[in-house]
């Protein structure tokens, strides 16, 4: 900026000053040509003034006509004849230059009338020579017009160096001040700049102080947000990989422990492989957790087509019972058709179920159910069991968090702690979420909220149960899957 304005000071002074020049250059050279025909016409009228008789010489025209014909200002008249000064027009001049031999020299040679540059003690100076030829007098004689260029641009010169000079001096200020207000308008920059150098692998508590509502503020203010996010992401990270390297790690020392007493001789080789299989198994439950944990950062995650809500439900109900001996039910239904990933909501509310026989027992209630409300689709699975404590209902939605007592003797795995994680991330990939909360009548109801994207409507039916014997609500209208389910185990 300081070099653009710059820039801008010197161009016009330096053009200005040139076009001065130009100007006063083609002047001087109209004012030579002026005075080169005054002396012709004066040759032509002139005469002798003591004998009013024509001039017979050279020099006495010269003379003359440099007595009646003063210079101007900045300008002179000098005579030469034969290669010598002769007269000086009587003015003050800033330098003799009749006195100078070289220039005297150079200004006598050649014929005919012609125009110059010299170089002199006052600068430069335009020069025009006429040569004067009187009938009977054989001298060279000619009149030498010079004008100081240098001396008649004193005034413009002295203008454009006041105007430079005034200029840079405002540059100079201006550059000051602007580095001042442009330091201290780049501080939050720079502050930015030097806490991400500080910021490292392991120490992500630099934050900026910003003070302002300007938009470098709002900058800070959005980098100190961006380090929250990574803050949080690395410690989750780093507890991530601390609770995997901790839940494979036990598996690996059993297998490992297990293996070392074969070689000792086990009595039971059969209990040993089972115990073997057990453990390997739950890796392999660990690892395909955590695959699709990691899946649910890609955008290929899910996979949208039309699901009906009725036989998500119901299918869910009936792949349920194989978890445990519970008396499941279908609650609440919509009988609609949403644009969502059907599978990833089975994978979901099947993860829920189970999550709802470990804390139940033989013969309690868990029912599964679905709702359309305000545009959003709810589904839920509700248990009896002992339910979860206001403290541990955020927590345990996070990866390898267990809470509560595990009552069931027929649960078919203990749980690694990443079911509630893989909902969460289902519902969030949806555009939605998933909570916890007390269920009436005691135990615990786990929510999912989705956006409901419909693709055609018929309405909702209150609750019907299906266990023991009674019938679905016949007012619900199942298709597909859900109606040969319902063939399968009416009458029972």
């Amino acid at each position: 900026m300081l070099l653009l304005v710059a820039t801008t000071l010197a161009v016009p002074a330096f053009g200005i000053t040139l076009i001065w020049q130009v100007r006063l250059d083609a002047e001087m050279d109209d004012q030579l040509r002026r005075e080169a025909d005054k002396l012709r016409r004066f040759a032509h009228t002139a005469r002798e003034p003591a004998t009013g008789e024509p001039f017979v010489d050279g020099a006495s025209l010269l003379t003359e006509f440099m007595t009646v014909n003063l210079p101007r200002r900045e300008e002179a008249f000098f005579s030469l004849v034969d290669g010598r000064a002769d007269r000086l027009s009587p003015n003050a001049v800033p330098t003799r230059l009749d006195q100078d031999a070289a220039v005297v020299a150079r200004l006598s040679k050649g014929s005919g009338t012609r125009i110059g540059w010299l170089d002199s003690p006052a600068g430069r100076v335009r020069y025009g020579v006429v040569p004067v030829r009187v009938a009977g007098d054989r001298h060279d004689t000619r009149l030498v017009i010079v004008e100081f260029r240098d001396r008649q641009t004193r005034e413009e010169r002295w203008l454009a160096k006041m105007f430079l000079t005034a200029g840079g001096g405002g540059l100079v200020l201006a550059g000051a001040a602007s580095w001042l207000v442009a330091g201290r308008v780049l501080a939050p920059i720079r502050l930015v700049r030097q806490t991400a150098e500080r910021i490292g692998e392991s120490d992500l508590t630099e934050r900026l102080e910003v003070a302002g509502t300007d938009d470098v503020a709002a900058l800070a203010h959005t980098f100190n947000n961006m380090l929250d996010r990574l803050e949080s992401a690395f410690t989750t990270q780093r507890r991530f990989l601390d609770e995997v390297a901790h839940e494979l790690r036990t598996p690996i020392t059993v297998i490992r422990g297990t293996l070392e007493l074969m070689e000792d001789g086990a009595d039971d080789p059969a209990a040993t492989r089972a115990l073997v299989v057990d453990e390997l198994d739950r890796m392999t439950r660990i690892v395909e957790d955590l695959l699709l944990l990691a899946k649910a950062e890609r955008p290929d995650f899910l996979a949208f087509g039309e699901t009906n809500l009725t036989d998500l439900v119901v299918d869910v109900v009936a792949k349920a019972r194989a978890l445990g001996n519970r008396h499941w039910r279908v609650a609440q239904v919509s009988e609609a058709t949403l644009f969502v990933d059907g599978q990833r909501l089975t994978q979901a509310l099947m993860q829920l179920a189970a999550n709802a026989v470990r804390h139940t027992r033989a013969g309690d209630l868990i029912e599964v159910g679905s709702q359309l409300r305000e545009s959003r689709l709810l589904l839920w699975v509700r248990d009896v069991g002992p339910g979860v404590g206001p403290q541990d209902r955020e927590r345990i939605f996070e990866r390898f968090a267990q809470a509560g007592r595990v009552v069931s003797a027929d649960a078919s795995s203990p749980g690694i702690g990443l079911g509630l994680a893989i909902v969460l991330e289902i519902a969030q990939a949806h555009g939605g979420t998933a909570w916890v909360e007390d269920a009436e009548g005691g135990g615990a109801r786990f929510m999912i909220a989705l956006p409901a994207h419909t693709s055609r409507q018929k309405g909702h039916h209150e609750p019907g149960t299906h266990s023991g014997g009674r019938a679905q609500d016949r007012r619900l209208r199942a298709t597909g899957p859900a109606k040969r389910w319902f063939r399968h185990h009416r009458g029972r």
